[in-house]
């Protein structure tokens, strides 16, 4: 097999962080070899599409790809696919590090970054291995789910998180009765308030979708096909597709390998603000990371979206070349649920009081967090413009009095600018 040069970047992951990555090395002059492997037979591509108009029919396999295959060519990044990188040894005295791919190929670096992601966290009860019950994390995952869907008129949904509320919107508007079956007692807990939950029932009840809380899966009934999903309060019901999206795990397993220190409480391979793990010689970026919080600098927390990857992903560029890579931005994320289409910047953890502006009910409105009379985050559903004022806000370090913002009267610009 062909060796690479003993110089240079490996990129271990080629998601978003790690195309991002090996970009960023270039813009920033950066004109050493750079390696970027990924486990997945896919020239790299982006996932956010995969659980909305990848699934309708509305995005094609094609239109999903971060670059032209002409691109790595153009940037003299070596690109390999479908392979994993199985064993790693680190540079040592004045020595390259050297990985191992599963096809059996010798990659010698000189800097290592890790942007593994991380995978569907599964369900182990009984019946998760039949036939047709699915988990949407990668390309492949989501060309079976939409191959299948056509032939489905029940689907039920594992999961009241974002991706499973996507799902749900994309399976209707196909023309699937839809199900929702959610462990706690609302939808979204772990990252909205209960009025932004409240607001994702309704809006979703309103469409069609119906929505069981508080309700926990104990196995799946079929022979070979799923046919129903069972649940603890003794119901079944009828499924002829049946998609689990309960969280994902974060890839640690090459890290771990190389003694990397990993968080097993919030998970995730351990990094600091410039995106260096335990080791100094090794960066890692993406939803595979623990990292300080963004703009505290509190704590740890991982953030498993777009914008937190390709902001990460940017550090650990800088990073590797020995430079600053500045304050971290604002943390944002979006979901696409039909037509509601909801916006988030900064962190809601820790909160203490909620802002409403305008009704959920109208289905444009904006709840504005706060923590000790502090600004620190914002949930904006079909509510743009309030939402670009508090990531505008929240970036520059000011805060939005709480009694104002809630008054929709108040354009919440002339409190920024205020």
């Amino acid at each position: 097999m062909p060796q690479s040069s003993p110089t240079g970047t490996l990129v271990v992951g080629a998601g978003q962080a790690g195309v991002q990555l090996v970009g960023a090395l270039r813009q920033l002059g950066d004109d050493a070899p750079i390696t970027l492997v990924g486990a997945e037979p896919h020239p790299p591509y982006q996932r956010p599409p995969l659980s909305k108009e990848f699934l309708t029919g509305a995005v094609s396999a094609d239109g999903l790809a971060f670059r032209a295959p002409s691109w790595y060519a153009q940037q003299r990044i070596e690109l390999i696919v479908g392979e994993r990188v199985v064993e790693v040894q680190l540079p040592a005295d004045g020595a390259p590090g050297t990985a191992r791919t599963s096809g059996g190929r010798t990659v010698r670096f000189a800097r290592l970054a890790l942007t593994v992601g991380a995978r569907p966290r599964r369900l182990a009860v009984p019946g998760a291995d039949l036939d047709g019950v699915h988990y949407l994390r990668d390309l492949d995952d989501a060309a079976r789910l939409r191959e299948r869907l056509p032939g489905t008129s029940r689907v039920v949904i594992v999961g009241g998180g974002f991706i499973g509320l996507e799902a749900a919107a994309a399976a209707r508007t196909l023309g699937k009765g839809v199900t929702v079956v959610e462990a706690t007692d609302r939808l979204g807990a772990r990252v909205v308030a209960p009025v932004v939950s409240d607001f994702l029932l309704r809006a979703h009840e309103r469409r069609g979708t119906s929505v069981l809380l508080g309700s926990t899966v104990v196995g799946f009934g079929g022979t070979r096909r799923v046919e129903s999903v069972r649940l603890t309060d003794g119901r079944e019901l009828p499924a002829d597709l049946v998609l689990v999206g309960v969280g994902a795990v974060p890839r640690t397993e090459l890290a771990e390998a190389l003694g990397l220190e990993c968080d097993a409480e919030v998970g995730g391979i351990v990094t600091d603000a410039a995106a260096r793990t335990s080791h100094r010689s090794v960066v890692a970026a993406g939803d595979c990371t623990a990292a300080p919080h963004p703009l505290t600098g509190e704590g740890r927390v991982r953030l498993e979206s777009v914008p937190g990857a390709v902001a990460q992903a940017g550090t650990a560029a800088a990073t590797l070349l020995g430079r600053d890579a500045g304050p971290r931005a604002v943390p944002w994320f979006w979901s696409n649920q039909g037509d509601l289409r909801l916006q988030i910047a900064g962190l809601s953890t820790g909160y203490d009081t909620v802002a409403v502006r305008g009704n959920p009910d109208d289905e444009g409105f904006a709840a504005l967090y706060y923590r000790d009379g502090v600004l620190i985050a914002v949930d904006a559903v079909n509510a743009p413009a309030d939402y670009l004022v508090v990531r505008k806000a929240l970036a520059e370090g000011r805060t939005l009095p709480v009694e104002q913002a809630a008054d929709p009267g108040v354009p919440l610009k002339s409190l920024l600018a205020g």
